[in-house]
């Protein structure tokens, strides 16, 4: 039996957008989506993907087809989470996420990174789960991001409440590399 209410509580959580395979955990039947679809409660967006018609269309909404697609383990990352926090102009041209190295290589318009994440490393925003600032810095700076741009971003997470000095500083230490030399380069030129 379709629970109507069971499904709004999945979709709620996640900007009210939903999978076929969320939508028959709460009872829907291939012939119920496809019905509800034709009449108007919900839009189909994408293969697999709806959306209730209660919520409003997400300026992010290929991140939330590609994050279902991928699975619900499955993070928002590298240039994609700098656009989801706003912290960069630069529209990438696939959805780039984290996922776990058993998931399916292949998915169109999605680039699939199978770095290990930390659960205190993701986060949520707008109904989507992604990367942490200083994480998405780090992976940022790891797969070659211009310092320029890496600095512009680092400061606009601060101004905008974001990130603090202390998480910045704790990044210096846990991501080492060509993370800390930039992050060290913004701390210098910062007042304490």
């Amino acid at each position: 039996m379709s629970d109507h209410h069971r499904l709004y509580e999945i979709a709620e959580g996640q900007g009210g957008y939903f999978s076929t395979a969320q939508a028959r955990q709460a009872g829907f039947s291939g012939e119920l989506l496809s019905y509800h679809a034709k009449t108007g409660r919900f839009e189909r967006v994408a293969h697999g993907v709806y959306r209730l018609r209660q919520f409003p269309s997400s300026p992010f909404e290929d991140h939330f087809i590609a994050q279902l697609r991928a699975g619900p383990e499955s993070v928002v990352s590298h240039d994609s989470a700098l656009a989801l926090y706003e912290l960069s102009d630069l529209l990438p041209s696939e959805v780039h996420l984290i996922v776990p190295r058993t998931a399916s290589r292949r998915r169109t318009g999605i680039r699939q990174h199978t770095n290990r994440i930390a659960p205190e490393e993701i986060a949520t925003r707008d109904g989507l789960r992604v990367t942490s600032v200083p994480r998405t810095i780090a992976d940022v700076a790891r797969s070659g991001l211009s310092e320029d741009r890496i600095l512009q971003a680092t400061q606009e997470a601060v101004d905008g409440g974001l990130v603090g000095r202390e998480e910045l500083e704790a990044a210096v230490a846990q991501y080492g590399g060509r993370t800390a030399r930039i992050l060290r380069r913004y701390l210098r030129q910062q007042p304490p």
